[in-house]
C-alpha cells in the first residue's frame, strides 16, 4: 500500500519528519517498507516565462528563446518543439540540471545548437517523468506548458509548481488488517499511534429527487458470496478529466489517471479501502442486476479486451441475459465509462474472500480490488464508500445523483464483543499497565468498552478473542517498553534429546574437516539416473509436487546423496581441488494410504580431493569417529548385502564399499563411489560418499558415558600370524578372535596383509597383534596361552589356520 503523505495530511497532522513517522508506524504495528518522494531525481528544473522566441538563424525548426527564470537577466535556450510561444510558462531545465530521458536520468549542461549558445533545456512531461494522465491538456509530443491548475511563479522549483514533491511510504499491510488497505485506514492508525484527532468526516451529499427502484432493480441470488450489494444512480453524467488535487493523490498512490467517473471509484476504493465498480447503465440489459454463480462455460470478455471462460463455482455480476462484471475481480469490456456515456451505476458491494481468490486465480488476473476482497472486507464499508463517491459527483460537478439507493444486506450480521480482562492481558503481556490507561489505548483504536466487553470498530474484522485485544494494547503501549520475563511453567528450558543427538553428529563432523551444506528438499527425477537407482528402486517412488517451478524441482527427494553430489560436481567445475561436504536434513517418503509422507532424518556425507590426498579408508575413520562420538554400541562392518536397506548402494563402487550394522540394524554406508556416477557428475578423480541413519542410529546409542579406571596390572601381547581363504573376511576373524578370548582380550589390531609368492593362490596372509590383561592380577603366561589355544581352535572352525 503506496501512502501519499499529502493526502494523509487531509485527515490527520502529524508534524514530524518523514523518518519519525515511518519508524513510530512500524513500532505501532504498520510496518513501512521504505519511503520515496515523487521527482526526486529531478534538480535545478525551474518554472521559466518565455519573454521572447525568434527563428534559429541556422535551422528552419529550431528557435531561440529567452527564459525568464528568476535570476534577473533572462537565459538563452534554444528549442526544436513547436508548440512554445511568447507569454508561456515551461519547465526549464537550467544548466547543471537533471532530468528523464527515455526512463534514465540524465545531465543538462550549457553548449551551442547549431552555432547559437543554449544555457538549458525546456522540459517536456515524458522528461519530467510524467504523462498526460497526469495533464490531460498537455501535448504528448511537445513541450509541457503549465495551464491554470499550476503554480506560475517564476524560478519555483517545477516539482513544487506542479504538485510533483509528494512524500510517498510504502506499507506491508498483513492479510488480517484489510483495513490498512486504505488512506483512512492508515490516518486512524496514524492517530492513534500519535495520540492525535483524526479529521475524518462523514460524506454528505444533497442529491436530486428519484427513486432509484424505478430505474433498475439488484438480486442476489448467492447471498453467500455476496452479503450486501448497493447501487446508486447518477444522470446527466459528464465525463471529462479530473481536477489535478485528484489526479495528484492518484499518482501518488500509483494508480493513473483516466476520467472523472473512473477516479472518482479509484479515489474511494484508495480512501476508504472500498472497491466500487462504476456501470454505464446502457449496458445493463433490462436495467437488472444479478449477482449469481456464473453458468458452465460462460464467457465474459474483460475490461482488459481478453476473453475469459468463467466456471460455476465464480460469481460474476450480470444483467437479464449475460455477465457483465467478474465480481470484486475486473468489469466486463462494455461495462465501463464511455466518453458518451450519460447514465452511470455505482457498486459497492461486499464479496466473499475466498471465492474473489480463487477466482482471481483461475483467471489469471490479480488486480487492485481482488487485492483488497482476498483479505476479507467487512460489508459496512460499503455505505460509507458510496456515500462518497455521490458526494465527489457533487464536488466534482460531474453529474446528478439520485437521492435514493439500493442496499440488498441479507448477510447482515451482529457485533459480537469480545471479554475484556485487563487482569488477564496484563499477565498475558508480562506488563503492569493501569486498566485506565488500557481502555485510553483501546478508545483511539475506537472501540467501545461495555459490561466488560470491548466491541470492535466494524472494519476491524480481525479482532476475535482476548489475545487480539492484548495486541492492540501491547502495540500502543510500545512493544520497546514490555520488560523482559521468564517463561512461566517452564523451569529451565532444555534441549531434547534428538536436538542433543544432531548437536553431536554436526559438531563431530565439523570437527573432522567438513564443511556443512543445506540444500533444496525438492530435485528433479533425473537425479535418480545420476546416481545409478535401478528403475525398480523404492527410492524412485516420490511425492510429487503439485506447482513446481519446473522439472529440475518437481519432487521431493527421497535419499540426500544426489542433492550433496551437484554440490561437489559445482564445485569441481569452477576447478576447486577440494570439497569435504556433509548434510543433516530430512528425506522424503511416501507411504501408502497416507496423504503425507514420513520424513527420517539422515546425514550424508561427500568429499574428493584433486590430489588424492583421500581414500576409502579415510571415510571410514571419519564415520567410525562419529559412532564413537554417538557412544555408538559394538558394530560390524562388512560388504552390503544384496537385501541392504540402503538403496543408494548402486551409486558406489562394487568392490570398495561397506555398511555398518549394530545390534543387527544397518545404520550406514560409505565408499568409493563408481566411475560412472563420477562420470555422471563430471568429477574427474575419485570421490567418496557416506549415508547415515540417524533415528536409528540414536536409538542404538547412550548418552551417558561409562570410563574404567587405570589398568593397575601389565598386559600381555601375543602376534598371529594367519592363512585364510581369500574370500574370509577380515572382520569375521577379528569378530571370532574377540569372541574365544573373552574378557581378558582388550585390544586387536589387524596390522598386516599379505598376498604372494609365499601364499599359495586364492590364499591371503593376515596379522594381527592381540593385547590380554587382566584386573585380577598379573596375566601368566599359562593363563595367555590357553586363551590363544581357544582362538586358534575358534579360527580354525573359520578356516584360517596358523601360518607356517
Amino acid at each position: 500500500m503506496d501512502l501519499s503523505m499529502r493526502w494523509l495530511a487531509d485527515y490527520v497532522d502529524c508534524k514530524c519528519d518523514i523518518k519519525t513517522f515511518c519508524d513510530a508506524l512500524t513500532l505501532s504495528g504498520s510496518k513501512v517498507e521504505c519511503h520515496t518522494e515523487e521527482g526526486d531525481y529531478l534538480s535545478n528544473v525551474v518554472v521559466g516565462h518565455v519573454v521572447d522566441i525568434v527563428p534559429h538563424p541556422n535551422s528552419d525548426h529550431m528557435f531561440i528563446c529567452q527564459i525568464d527564470v528568476g535570476e534577473g537577466e533572462p537565459v538563452q535556450i534554444v528549442t526544436g518543439a513547436q508548440n512554445v510561444h511568447k507569454g508561456d510558462y515551461v519547465p526549464a531545465a537550467k544548466h547543471k540540471s537533471t532530468v528523464l530521458h527515455e526512463g534514465k536520468q540524465v545531465k543538462i549542461t550549457k553548449g551551442k545548437l547549431r552555432g547559437e549558445a543554449s544555457n538549458g533545456m525546456l522540459c517536456s512531461l515524458e522528461e519530467l517523468g510524467l504523462t498526460t494522465h497526469d495533464f490531460p491538456y498537455a501535448i504528448e509530443d511537445g513541450i509541457f506548458i503549465l495551464g491554470d491548475d499550476c503554480d506560475k511563479t517564476v524560478g519555483k522549483d517545477i516539482r513544487e509548481a506542479i504538485g510533483f514533491n509528494d512524500k510517498i511510504v510504502e506499507f506491508e499491510i498483513t492479510s488480517n488488517r484489510p483495513d490498512c488497505m486504505s488512506v483512512i485506514g492508515l490516518a486512524k492508525e496514524a492517530a492513534a499511534t500519535f495520540n492525535i484527532p483524526a479529521n475524518i468526516k462523514e460524506p454528505t451529499f444533497k442529491g436530486i429527487d428519484g427513486d432509484i427502484n424505478e430505474i433498475m432493480s439488484v438480486e442476489i441470488h448467492d447471498p453467500d458470496l455476496c452479503p450486501r450489494y448497493m447501487g446508486g444512480y447518477v444522470k446527466n453524467v459528464k465525463i471529462g478529466p479530473s481536477p489535478r488535487w485528484l489526479r495528484e493523490r492518484l499518482r501518488a498512490s500509483g494508480v493513473r489517471p483516466i476520467n472523472n467517473f473512473v477516479d472518482i471509484t479509484n479515489f474511494v476504493m484508495l480512501e476508504y479501502g472500498q472497491p466500487m465498480h462504476a456501470f454505464d447503465l446502457r449496458y445493463v440489459k433490462g436495467a437488472k442486476i444479478n449477482i449469481r454463480r456464473a453458468k458452465a462455460g460462460e464467457t465474459i470478455t474483460t475490461l482488459d479486451g481478453q476473453e475469459r471462460t468463467l466456471s460455476e463455482e465464480m460469481l460474476v455480476i450480470a444483467d437479464e441475459e449475460k455477465p457483465v462484471a467478474v465480481a470484486g475481480v475486473m468489469g466486463g469490456e462494455y461495462s465501463g465509462i464511455m466518453d458518451d456515456t450519460t447514465a452511470v451505476v455505482f457498486e459497492s458491494a461486499c464479496f466473499d474472500g475466498a471465492s474473489v481468490r480463487t477466482t482471481a486465480k483461475k483467471l489469471g488476473m490479480r488486480t487492485d480490488a481482488s487485492a483488497r476482497f482476498e483479505k476479507g472486507l467487512d460489508a459496512g464499508n460499503t455505505y460509507p464508500a458510496l456515500m462518497r463517491a455521490f458526494e465527489l459527483v457533487e464536488m466534482l460537478g460531474c453529474g446528478e445523483v439520485v437521492r435514493t439507493y439500493i442496499d440488498c444486506y441479507p448477510g447482515k450480521k451482529e457485533r459480537v464483543g469480545v471479554t475484556y480482562d485487563p487482569a488477564w492481558i496484563n499477565g498475558f503481556l508480562g506488563t503492569d499497565i493501569p486498566e485506565a490507561e488500557m481502555t485510553e489505548y483501546l478508545t483511539r483504536l475506537e472501540f467501545r468498552i461495555e459490561n466488560g466487553k470491548a466491541y470492535a470498530p466494524y472494519y476491524r474484522i480481525d479482532i476475535e478473542n482476548k489475545a487480539d485485544l492484548a495486541e492492540e494494547v501491547a502495540r500502543l503501549y510500545g512493544y520497546n517498553k514490555i520488560p523482559d520475563t521468564i517463561i512461566r511453567g517452564v523451569a529451565e528450558a532444555k534441549l531434547t534429546r534428538k536436538q542433543r543427538f544432531d548437536r553431536t553428529i554436526s559438531e563431530a563432523v565439523r570437527g573432522l574437516g567438513l564443511n556443512e551444506i543445506t540444500t533444496f528438499s525438492f530435485i528433479s527425477p533425473k537425479y535418480f539416473d545420476k546416481i545409478r537407482l535401478p528403475e525398480d528402486s523404492k527410492l524412485r517412488n516420490t511425492v510429487v509436487i503439485s506447482n513446481p517451478l519446473g522439472e529440475d524441482t518437481s519432487v521431493m527427494r527421497t535419499t540426500l546423496l544426489p542433492s550433496v553430489m551437484e554440490v561437489l560436481s559445482r564445485n569441481r567445475k569452477v576447478r576447486n581441488n577440494e570439497c569435504y561436504a556433509f548434510e543433516l536434513a530430512n528425506e522424503y517418503i511416501p507411504v501408502e494410504g497416507e496423504v503425507l509422507p514420513i520424513e527420517p532424518e539422515r546425514l550424508c556425507i561427500g568429499m574428493y580431493d584433486a590430489a588424492g590426498k583421500i581414500d576409502f579408508f579415510t571415510v571410514k575413520g571419519i564415520i567410525e569417529q562419529l559412532l564413537d562420538r554417538c557412544g555408538a554400541p559394538a558394530y560390524e562392518v562388512s560388504r552390503p548385502a544384496e537385501d541392504t536397506v540402503f538403496g543408494e548402494v548402486s551409486a558406489f563402487h562394487p568392490g570398495r564399499v561397506a555398511v555398518i550394522t549394530a545390534e543387527g540394524r544397518e545404520v550406514a554406508i560409505f565408499g568409493e563411489l563408481h566411475p560412472e556416477t563420477l562420470e555422471n557428475y563430471g568429477l574427474d578423480c575419485r570421490a567418496y560418499a557416506a549415508k547415515v541413519n540417524v533415528p536409528e542410529l540414536m536409538e542404538l546409542c547412550t548418552e551417558q558415558k561409562t570410563y574404567k579406571p587405570l589398568p593397575k596390572f601389565p598386559a600381555v601381547t601375543r602376534d598371529l600370524s594367519l592363512t585364510c581363504d581369500d574370500e574370509l573376511a577380515a572382520a569375521v576373524i577379528e569378530s571370532t578372535i574377540r569372541s574365544a578370548a573373552g574378557s581378558l582380550l582388550e585390544a586387536v589390531n589387524l596390522f598386516d596383509i599379505y598376498k604372494g609368492k609365499q601364499i599359495a593362490e586364492g590364499k591371503k596372509s593376515l596379522s594381527y597383534s592381540l593385547t590380554l590383561r587382566s584386573h585380577e592380577g598379573t596375566l601368566t603366561v599359562e593363563q595367555a596361552d590357553k586363551v590363544m589355544d581357544k582362538v586358534i581352535k575358534a579360527l580354525a572352525e573359520k578356516g584360517a589356520e596358523i601360518r607356517s
